[in-house]
């Protein structure tokens, strides 16, 4: 597998695992009785924290690969 490939692979796992985080938290903030624009907000705060996180692991790991 080329390096390309294992890259490309492993962007779409991560975006695949935030969008099932912030589905997750939207559908549990709706469930608490939130709107649907508070649950909506909930779920893209979610998403956009999973991505952050992702990109900061990223960075330090970065330190240490070749």
């Amino acid at each position: 597998m080329t390096r390309l490939a294992i890259v490309v692979l492993a962007a779409a796992l991560v975006v695949l695992f935030a969008l099932l985080a912030a589905a997750a938290a939207g559908t549990l903030a709706r469930l608490d009785g939130a709107t649907y624009p508070a649950a909506v907000m909930r779920a893209a705060a979610t998403f956009a924290a999973v991505l952050t996180l992702a990109a900061a692991a990223t960075g330090a790991l970065a330190q240490f690969l070749p």
